[in-house]
């Protein structure tokens, strides 16, 4: 005898939901929408063949992410490329991440040192940029960075900090990757490198002085990025 499953109207939205969800961030990160493009739930529910109630579900989830914006009586739009946006996010960063740094070096244990030498292995091993990607960084190296910032923090064992960092991480991420030109005057894998080995030497100073000077070296480029390009308000 055979069972048939059934899903739930609920259900059923939620995964539609969550595809659109998908859909749209990867579009968001990937550049198919620009600085301050409008983001029409007509248009979106029109070309995902889905209900505006869903579209709007996913927008929300987007705009929580910081990856687009929900203006008062205009919509939803992706955030314009503004310098002081960005550097308010990068304000919070080198406040809140060499703290975590600092108690990640204090708490962390083997397994954690184990994690941070996989996952710095793996972002040099990944290639930055790839042909078919353009002049972006790589889905792949993007990814492999995030996981080591992520895991280098994951020490402090402390998963209120951890949730800020994600928040923080998605909404650099858009800026840092609209801006992720070649630039030949920065040696990332170096700065990268730095990091690991005062984390794993357990001296928090260093530790925590190398990631505030990363992070403030990545403020620098996206400043000057908006200074030189006009920005599209929505």
């Amino acid at each position: 005898m055979t069972q048939t499953t059934h899903t739930s109207p609920s259900a059923g939205k939620q995964m539609l939901s969550e595809q659109v969800y998908t859909h749209l961030r990867d579009a968001i990160m990937r550049g198919d929408h620009a600085p301050g493009d409008a983001l029409k739930p007509q248009d979106l529910a029109k070309e995902q063949g889905v209900s505006l109630a869903v579209v709007r579900e996913a927008l929300v989830r987007v705009v929580g992410e910081g990856l687009a914006d929900r203006l008062p009586n205009r919509g939803f739009a992706v955030p314009a490329f503004s310098d002081r946006r960005w550097q308010e996010i990068a304000e919070a960063r080198r406040t809140i991440e060499p703290a975590m740094l600092r108690m990640a070096v204090e708490r962390g244990d083997v397994d954690w040192e184990a994690r941070v030498r996989a996952a710095h292995h793996r972002l040099t091993r990944t290639p930055a940029y790839v042909p078919e990607e353009g002049e972006h960084y790589s889905s792949a190296w993007s990814e492999a960075h995030r996981v080591f910032h992520r895991t280098l923090l994951e020490g402090c064992s402390n998963p209120v900090l951890l949730e800020t960092f994600d928040r923080l991480w998605t909404a650099s991420e858009l800026a840092r990757r609209w801006s992720a030109h070649r630039n030949p005057d920065r040696d990332g894998a170096a700065e990268h490198r730095r990091l690991e080995e005062a984390a794993l030497a357990r001296d928090a100073d260093t530790a925590a002085e190398v990631l505030t000077q990363h992070l403030t070296q990545t403020a620098a480029v996206l400043a000057d990025r908006t200074h030189h390009e006009p920005t599209n308000e929505a």
